[in-house]
């Protein structure tokens, strides 16, 4: 049984101008659509990466998930339970227990004012739990010393503080941790002591993650599970190695083309083609037609659904 289940998730931002100022210039409203009539689940103890391009949708899904954005339309289940149209308010805290979120800016995530014993134990502080001891636990259990948790965020290095992030969000015991880019704002050998951290602390307390990232080669290591974003659609969904070996996608392979290789000096690639659409005035069709090279008539016509190919899940009329 599925612990997430996202079905038709839908969000729209109003980005008007003011009343005012559309009187006066003569303009209508405008809506920015950030996610598409996106579907997929998270089975139990399991990590689903979520990839794709600046502005493709990633960190709203995120936030709808954890309950800090509203469906406009779709819904997000966690373990049976609608956050957004759940009217009990037992099941509601229930399932908010069992969510944490690592934001992206290790930074900007902690509160400069607290001690960082403060910040580790205010999940469980604010339900009324006994925090006795527990900063000292966690912030061993993530590498760093328990002398710590007297300390303000000040005196860290950015790595640590993601460290810290970590120990804050593991405090509530939660099921479900959405992790919003964790290590974009790291150094490289940085991120690959907080990835090789997140996956033993996955192992060590049957943790399942959502894992948002611009990075392929990252969530390749990472994940079961990946899903590939595009202007707010699910553009393709498949296993690590079926998604490496196999792209079914053209904005997929075009992603991959453009990662870097380790063995790949001097190689020539074909940069993309066009421009990202507008997303208050998103192409008809395939959002993706404008810049895709296998593009035919249909593409502009028709929205592709996503269905079963070779192993995978792809949007796509001529994925063949």
């Amino acid at each position: 049984m599925a612990l997430v289940s996202v079905d038709r998730l839908t969000r729209v931002f109003d980005v008007s101008k003011p009343w005012l100022n559309r009187v006066v210039e003569r303009r209508k409203k405008a809506f920015l659509t950030a996610v598409s009539d996106v579907s997929f689940e998270i089975e139990e103890r399991r990590v689903y990466a979520l990839v794709g391009e600046s502005g493709s949708g990633k960190s709203t899904i995120g936030k709808m998930l954890v309950g800090l954005l509203n469906p406009s339309s779709g819904s997000v289940k966690i373990r049976d339970v609608d956050l957004a149209r759940e009217s009990d308010a037992k099941k509601i805290d229930d399932v908010r227990r069992d969510i944490q979120m690592i934001f992206q800016d290790p930074y900007a995530s902690l509160n400069p004012r607290w001690r960082v014993r403060d910040i580790i134990v205010e999940p469980v502080a604010a339900r009324g739990g006994d925090t006795e001891g527990m900063a000292e636990r966690l912030l061993e259990q993530v590498g760093l010393s328990a002398r710590d948790a007297g300390k303000f965020p000040h005196e860290f290095s950015g790595g640590q503080r993601q460290r810290i992030c970590i120990a804050r969000a593991l405090a509530s015991e939660p099921k479900l941790i959405v992790c919003d880019e964790p290590t974009s704002a790291l150094d490289v050998s940085v991120q690959a002591q907080v990835l090789n951290l997140m996956s033993d602390l996955k192992d060590e307390f049957g943790l399942t993650y959502l894992f948002i990232s611009h990075d392929l080669t990252v969530v390749q290591h990472m994940a079961d599970t990946i899903g590939v974003l595009y202007l707010g659609r699910l553009v393709e969904e498949a296993t690590p190695q079926e998604l490496f070996d196999d792209p079914k996608h053209p904005y997929t392979q075009m992603l991959l083309d453009a990662a870097p290789q380790l063995d790949g000096f001097g190689r020539e690639v074909t940069p993309p083609t066009g421009e990202i659409p507008d997303p208050i005035n998103p192409p008809p069709g395939c959002a993706y037609h404008p810049r895709c090279p296998l593009a035919a008539p249909v593409c502009s016509r028709e929205r592709p659904e996503m269905r079963p190919l070779r192993g995978a899940r792809v949007a796509c009329h001529m994925a063949e």
